[in-house]
């Protein structure tokens, strides 16, 4: 079980604990649960939640909430080296946060092409992204794993299964969207290859 912790409210500096969903002053969210919820905020404001999530974590370092929403926010700003040891505490007790997973495994590449990843990174990011799919199995999981096998492996000339295509195909299946891929590709970095375009239009 999560230990709640006292932090303070990032707009308007009200005390809260971290069990609160929203602040009853100015009714902004305590602590942040998903990517969406920070990846159309403005950096000023992605800096008040980090700073407030900063703050809390030095009283109980290892509160995977806040640690998730403390790596959500340096993630949207691009500080994958930040967020991914975030992510990693997150995990620890966490299981079933599947979003975690996704975004560790996304932080892995640094905000460059997984062509120019050495395979141990490949190898980790798709650990991650294979947990991610076993406790919630979504389409936008699916395409990141096909844009895995396709830059990587495919573009290498290497042999692997299941093929970028396979996982295209599971992607379809499973509801991926076009603004899933757009958000996606805008946290990764990195262009849309062309072999990927079939479903993002």
């Amino acid at each position: 079980m999560t230990q709640i912790i006292e932090l303070e409210c990032p707009g308007c500096g009200r005390p809260l604990s971290s069990d609160m969903q929203a602040c009853p002053a100015c009714n902004r969210p305590v602590v942040i649960s998903s990517f969406n919820s920070v990846y159309d905020m403005p950096a000023v404001e992605i800096h008040k939640y980090a700073n407030s999530y900063q703050k809390a974590l030095v009283n109980d370092p290892t509160n995977n909430h806040v640690n998730s929403a403390l790596a959500m926010c340096f993630l949207k700003l691009k500080l994958y080296d930040k967020a991914l040891p975030a992510f990693e505490k997150a995990i620890i007790d966490n299981f079933d946060n599947s979003e975690s997973f996704f975004w560790a495994a996304v932080c892995i590449l640094k905000g460059k092409k997984a062509f120019l990843c050495s395979r141990a990174e490949i190898d980790k990011a798709e650990e991650y992204i294979n947990a991610a799919i076993m406790v919630e199995p979504r389409g936008v999981y699916y395409y990141f794993w096909a844009y895995l096998r396709q830059d990587f492996y495919a573009r290498k000339f290497l042999r692997i299964q299941p093929t970028y295509k396979d996982l295209m195909v599971e992607a379809r299946n499973h509801h991926v969207t076009p603004a899933e891929i757009n958000q996606l590709f805008d946290v990764l970095s990195v262009e849309l290859p062309d072999a990927l375009h079939c479903i993002s239009n």
